[in-house]
């Protein structure tokens, strides 16, 4: 008989860390993560603003926009949306950005959902710089689960904020190239 309750303990006890790896963390959890990547592009700031809240050329500069559908051909204004084909730390998908604030040449903001719930938000903030921009981006995500919260500090976050780096740095080699 303790053989059989020993078991069943172990089972119970599995089930219940499964359980908690895979339920949906509180929104008060703080488990939100902050890519941050910064560079200064030698143009103007509203040069800088037109080009990147232009969807169609996420894909030019950032590596993980495989491509964009919808209304992608000009600077998106508050309430416009686009679709967004990502492949990002390995993970491909599709999500939906949403303007939600717009002040040019200043700042922009997205938030997006995949399958209509919360992906993240993307933040650009622009100030002028000497003879060019000081570009910041800000991707800020929730871990929607303790399982994605310690996948993210293992292996996710260091791999999101290279590609982070990575597109900033293209767009900057991009911009200026676009110059001579």
């Amino acid at each position: 008989m303790k053989t059989r309750t020993r078991f069943a303990t172990a089972i119970l006890a599995v089930a219940v860390v499964i359980a908690l790896l895979v339920v949906p963390l509180p929104r008060q959890v703080g488990f939100d993560t902050h890519i941050v990547t910064v560079a200064s592009i030698q143009r103007p700031p509203n040069v800088v603003f037109d080009f990147v809240t232009t969807p169609a050329h996420w894909p030019d500069w950032h590596p993980s926009s495989l491509a964009v559908s919808g209304s992608a051909d000009h600077s998106l204004n508050p309430g416009e949306q686009v679709t967004e084909d990502f492949r990002v730390a390995g993970r491909r998908g599709r999500v939906v950005w949403t303007v939600i604030a717009r002040e040019p040449p200043g700042k922009w903001t997205i938030e997006g959902k995949i399958d209509g719930r919360p992906a993240g938000t993307v933040t650009y903030s622009l100030t002028s710089s000497g003879s060019g921009t000081r570009f910041q981006r800000e991707f800020t995500y929730r871990a929607p689960t303790l399982w994605f919260a310690i996948l993210n500090w293992l292996v996710l976050r260091a791999r999101i904020q290279l590609e982070s780096d990575t597109a900033v740095s293209q767009l900057k080699r991009l911009l200026e190239a676009a110059q001579h």
